[in-house]
């Protein structure tokens, strides 16, 4: 069982998020997952640091910890050329200590850049399974020329690659894109705060399609980013969801929303709205019961979201109350 903690990029600057990862690394914890948005949730306060620069110096400071994407998409606005060069270029600063998590995307962040219409999710699914197949091919081969539907390349070569493949973590927000992980990827990533039986056919869908793949879904990573908005104070363990009110939104109210300063009108209609998808909590045993079910459900890889400004506050008090206990329970 490993333990992590989600940077996120959204809400702080570069040099800030880079001083909690490398907190979090001395605190005790096993990984930093990092967002990677062109533009932030919200526009006033909001930040977004290139992940590629920021992995980078995360890979040079630090020491031990694992890193990598929760998530990047590499279908518009990075073509996976790219990517396979940022992604082999970080793992020789932390050789055997990175991965990529990938995922299909939202809007705001490839829209704007690109000025690209947004496809629909088949055709974002299709273009995540041939830029995968791209960016292996780009780690183990010379002068790759590539003819896909959606990326070419023409005697392309990665000069920076790693000497073993980085393991690809494919993000599975439903059965699809379950079935794709399955298919495509070196493990699964989630978000916590969804129905049981969601994970259940997303998970299942993984495993079936990994089997089919000829892998043995039992070897099969399974990482959760598990929103915890942990503090010995309750109503400032509230007040610290307010920043990422947009994540109450439903789908439907946030389909297509390409424009930060329209996400945060949105999202401040209801300021406390994200408190339903955090374990909100003063009680450090209610944070260990609220993640067995996860844990129960296969997942071995637990990356912890604060939601509050006071990043320092939240790592100090989690790995010092519940950590310890987390490790307890599942050593």
């Amino acid at each position: 069982m490993k333990y992590g903690y989600k940077a996120s990029a959204e809400q702080f600057g570069t040099r800030e998020l880079l001083d909690y990862a490398l907190l979090a690394e001395r605190l005790g914890l096993d990984i930093v997952a990092v967002s990677d948005h062109f533009q932030p949730w919200r526009h006033h306060g909001g930040h977004a640091p290139l992940v590629f620069s920021w992995l980078g110096a995360l890979a040079q400071a630090s020491e031990r910890i694992t890193m990598g994407t929760s998530v990047l998409t590499p279908i518009l606005r990075y073509h996976p050329s790219v990517v396979a060069q940022g992604f082999g270029t970080i793992d020789q600063l932390a050789p055997g200590r990175v991965f990529l998590g990938v995922g299909t995307g939202e809007a705001m962040n490839e829209v704007p850049a690109t000025g690209t219409a947004w496809p629909g999710g088949k055709e974002r699914r299709a273009r995540l399974a041939e830029a995968v197949t791209l960016i292996r091919k780009l780690w183990t081969e010379d002068r790759v020329t590539f003819e896909g539907d959606y990326y070419r390349t023409d005697k392309a070569s990665v000069y920076e690659r790693p000497d073993v493949p980085l393991p690809i973590y494919v993000a599975a927000g439903g059965p699809l894109a379950g079935k794709l992980a399955g298919r495509i990827g070196d493990g699964v990533i989630a978000t916590s705060g969804k129905p049981p039986e969601l994970y259940e056919n997303v998970l299942g869908q993984v495993a079936e399609s990994a089997k089919a793949a000829g892998r043995d879904p039992g070897k099969f990573p399974h990482q959760i980013e598990i929103k915890v908005s942990y503090d010995t104070d309750l109503q400032a363990a509230k007040e610290a969801c307010t920043w990422w009110a947009a994540l109450g939104l439903s789908a439907e109210q946030k389909q297509g929303v390409d424009d930060p300063l329209e996400l945060e009108r949105l999202a401040d209609e209801d300021p406390l709205i994200a408190t339903k998808r955090f374990i909100v909590t003063d009680d450090a045993d209610e944070v260990v019961e609220r993640v067995a079910p996860y844990v129960d459900l296969g997942f071995s890889e637990l990356v912890f979201h604060g939601p509050g400004n006071d990043q320092r506050r939240f790592l100090e008090l989690f790995t010092r109350d519940v950590l310890p206990k987390l490790r307890d329970r599942w050593s």
